[in-house]
């Protein structure tokens, strides 16, 4: 009797041990199936990315900022007088915790 109690305990030990290893294959499965679209996204938000980052380099671009100074919206702006420029030095702005 004692050694059938035994047995049992072993196989179910040994189903609880298959168990987890199963879900845990079929965990592992879902996320392999996801990968190919995740790779998407991700390539799209790269694309994305370089996209927005040629547009920001356009708009920064010196001629660009000219035209836009130059433009009638902008015309109120004004260059500022060297006595209106405040600088502050590195070893002052280095102590300064933000």
């Amino acid at each position: 009797m004692r050694w059938i109690i035994q047995v049992g305990i072993c196989v179910g030990v040994f189903g609880f041990c298959l168990y987890s290893y199963m879900d845990q294959q079929n965990t592992l499965t879902c996320v392999k199936m996801r990968l190919p679209q995740v790779e998407k996204e991700i390539q799209l938000i790269r694309e994305e990315s370089r996209r927005l980052s040629y547009q920001i380099d356009l708009f920064e671009s010196p001629s660009h900022l000219i035209e836009l100074a130059h433009a009638p919206e902008y015309s109120h702006l004004k260059h500022p007088i060297f006595k209106e420029i405040l600088t502050v030095p590195e070893a002052f702005a280095a102590n300064i915790d933000l």
